[in-house]
């Protein structure tokens, strides 16, 4: 009975048994394990080239004529005049993280204000070929300004300006340009008003650019755009529609203007005539007035110097001057007869013939 408990127990337990190869499964897990090993060192190597990459990517160049900010999450990076990177190669964190602002501060900027022009394209402008109007103005195509006297016309003008500000400029606005057009808009729509067609097309255009001019500086300096205006041209036109009869207008104040010109030809040519005559006549009279004073004096003169002998002497002075006087007109008489002085005084008769024949010719004459 023993001898089958111990066959029992000795059934019961496990046999020595040889080692069996391993499953296929191991050496697939086995080869899974490498391969992810290989790909987890790429996506390592991969991920460290992406991160050189991506703080590499952070270098940037400011140009000499530029200025740089760095935002960090949309605030600047420093304070004042230290936030501003000068010329050169600079590092900042990538995108999103940071934002570079460029600004060109010595460079010329312009903006371009057509709110009162008619629609057109640059193509169009640069080949010459515009639209051809239509019978009215388009509404919300075609642009216009009203005038001080309620007329139509189209205006455009181009602002060139340079920063001077650039943190203001960079930091204080959305989109500092679009204020300067703004301000451009508004200046060509308030100085249109304040000026009549006429002024602003033929009289005086000069003055109607330099009032939008200095509107958009009054804007600028109230707005702080922190730049500086350099230079405003301006354009205008005719509403296309009516050029016929502006054409019209232009040859009658060209007419008016040749008319006025000749008028004030002929008036400068009669008035320097006038005034040449003038001179001439003013001229004259001063030289003859000169003469007659010159005469007087000298008549003045000479009689100053006779009255000492008409004082020593009065009846001798006046017969000499009246023998004198005498001599001169009878000088060319063919009868002269000299009568004496009586001795007391008395006035001496003469008693003349004058009624003698006259003489006859000479023979040369008779002769002939």
């Amino acid at each position: 009975m023993s001898d089958e408990h111990d066959h029992h127990d000795h059934a019961h337990e496990p046999r020595a048994t040889a080692p069996t190869p391993a499953a296929p499964e191991d050496a697939g897990s086995q080869a899974l394990a490498e391969a992810l090993r290989s790909s987890f060192a790429i996506v390592k190597f991969v991920m460290v080239v992406l991160v050189v990459i991506f703080f590499g990517s952070g270098f940037f160049q400011v140009g000499p004529q530029e200025k740089a900010i760095i935002l960090r999450f949309g605030k600047p990076v420093g304070q004042g005049a230290q936030a501003l990177l000068g010329p050169g190669l600079h590092w900042s964190f990538p995108y999103p993280i940071d934002e570079v602002v460029k600004i060109p501060i010595t460079e010329i900027q312009k903006v371009t204000s057509t709110i009162g022009w008619y629609a057109v394209t640059p193509e169009q402008e640069l080949s010459g070929n515009l639209p051809p109007p239509g019978p009215s103005l388009t509404p919300g195509v075609d642009g216009y300004v009203i005038t001080a006297d309620r007329n139509i016309l189209h205006v455009r003008a181009t602002l060139y300006y340079q920063v001077d500000n650039p943190i203001r400029y960079a930091l204080e606005f959305v989109s500092a340009s679009n204020t300067v057009q703004n301000a451009l808009d508004n200046a060509l729509l308030e100085t249109a008003a304040h000026f009549k067609v006429d002024d602003i097309l033929y009289y005086d255009f000069a003055a109607f650019k330099d009032a939008v001019e200095l509107r958009v500086g009054t804007l600028a300096d109230a707005e702080r755009l922190g730049i500086t205006i350099k230079q405003c041209t301006v354009d205008k036109t005719p509403p296309r529609q009516l050029a016929d009869i502006f054409a019209r207008v232009t040859e009658a104040r060209q007419n008016q203007t040749r008319v006025l010109d000749e008028a004030h030809s002929y008036e400068n040519g009669a008035t320097n005539s006038a005034a040449a005559q003038a001179d001439a006549i003013l001229n004259e009279a001063i030289y003859a007035r000169s003469n007659y004073v010159a005469a007087v004096q000298a008549d003045a003169r000479a009689f100053s110097a006779l009255l000492p002998n008409y004082r020593i002497n009065p009846g001798l002075f006046e017969q000499q001057e009246l023998v004198q006087t005498l001599g001169a007109a009878l000088t060319n008489v063919n009868f002269k007869a000299y009568l004496p002085t009586s001795a007391n005084g008395e006035p001496v008769e003469l008693r003349l013939m004058l009624n003698r024949e006259p003489p006859g010719p000479k023979n040369g004459a008779a002769g002939e």
